[in-house]
């Protein structure tokens, strides 16, 4: 078997997984539709795109339909931008300023209208027999590659500010969502590079480097969706989004000459009076034992506007919100390890039971408080 048969094969196969995975993103049921609507579009246009491998010489007889499956990949990016902020935003919707994405689809399509899908059959084939010979062929790749880094930047600017804002607005430590989102992006980010090096070995005459370079891709392809199979399967639950209102505290205070401190600041006393009742709302109604207290709800028990609070916690006591609601969880954690009246908790009941749902994330921060293991802190002589 040629290195082509190969890949032929390797690519039927990758094509066949994003069918299925594509397949399923549009029918199951759930709260993330329109997030698994755009992912499910965004794997079956890279399987259109992989399909090239082994369909196009079947659609030689009808050659708008050939380049007309070419020029859809410049929806490619744009769709997974648009999943990105599906995935991160609660109340994200698609609207009608979202049709700019479609822009170089739309040029493209409209270009080749005259030079192309309005000519005759025989003008046609001339046309895609001498298309990558065109100069413009190869600009049109090299704007494709522009556009990549363009959009998998704002992607990565999305989940800096996603990040930014959950910090401070959730007290659940382990997001899910930028996890996922982090590392499909790097992953995506990682193969589109090996496609860039294939593209340029095009024009270097290397041709059995290129076949390789292809067949590399083929295999990336077809590990990186079954990768996505098995994130699936493993957190079926996908995923944990915020309100695209909630801004960073940075963006809050942005209209304030002083930047945001890493270290809290000096406090009036109508601050030092707001620290005050906070901490004792802390304290006597325990708000940290839910496991999904947000900034929201914290501010809704205290009768202040989101803002205030934040800026009250993030600004003027120098923490991250889960931060400061894992100070108490801790500390409530530290003098339950220490009770030894029967039935004595175990660690798993403890964390449970002073709000955390995660045991990593626990022992993370409780190490962080203290410098010892929940279990290490339990056997520990007081001194």
């Amino acid at each position: 078997m040629d290195d082509r048969s190969l890949i032929r094969i390797i690519s039927l196969l990758a094509v066949f997984i994003s069918c299925l995975l594509a397949f399923f993103l549009l029918t199951v049921p759930t709260k993330h539709r329109l997030s698994n609507r755009l992912f499910g579009v965004f794997i079956l246009l890279n399987a259109l795109d992989i399909s090239s491998w082994f369909l196009d010489r079947y659609l030689l007889p009808f050659p708008g339909l050939l380049l007309f499956k070419g020029t859809t990949n410049t929806l490619i990016n744009p769709l997974f931008y648009l999943y990105a902020l599906a995935v991160c935003y609660t109340d994200f919707r698609l609207r009608p300023r979202h049709l700019w994405h479609l822009l170089p689809f739309g040029l493209l399509t409209l270009g080749l209208l005259p030079r192309f899908y309005l000519v005759d059959a025989a003008a046609k084939q001339v046309f895609l027999e001498n298309y990558f010979a065109q100069p413009r062929a190869n600009i049109n790749l090299w704007l494709g590659e522009v556009q990549f880094i363009g959009y998998f930047i704002a992607v990565f600017i999305t989940l800096k500010r996603y990040k930014q804002a959950y910090l401070e607005n959730y007290t659940n430590t382990s997001s899910i969502t930028y996890d996922w989102l982090f590392q499909l992006t790097a992953t995506l980010t990682a193969l589109h590079a090996i496609v860039m090096v294939k593209n340029g070995l095009q024009f270097t005459g290397h041709l059995q480097w290129f076949v390789g370079a292809e067949l590399l891709v083929g295999l990336n392809a077809t590990c990186f969706l079954s990768w996505f199979v098995l994130k699936a399967l493993y957190n079926p639950t996908l995923f944990r989004s915020i309100d695209s209102t909630l801004e960073p505290v940075e963006a809050l205070l942005a209209d304030e000459p002083a930047p945001v401190p890493t270290r809290p600041v000096a406090t009036t006393p109508e601050t030092d009076a707001s620290v005050r009742r906070l901490r004792e709302h802390m304290e006597q109604a325990e708000p940290y034992l839910d496991p999904d207290l947000t900034i929201q709800d914290l501010a809704t028990q205290l009768h202040l506007p989101v803002r205030e609070l934040s800026v009250l916690i993030n600004h003027h006591l120098g923490q991250h919100f889960f931060d400061f609601v894992n100070e108490y969880r801790i500390t409530k954690a530290m003098r339950l390890l220490k009770d030894t009246a029967p039935p004595q908790a175990t660690v798993l009941e403890i964390l449970y039971a002073v709000g955390f749902n995660s045991k990593s994330s626990f022992n993370t921060s409780f190490k962080k408080r203290t410098g010892l293991t929940p279990t290490q802190y339990r056997s520990a002589e007081p001194g």
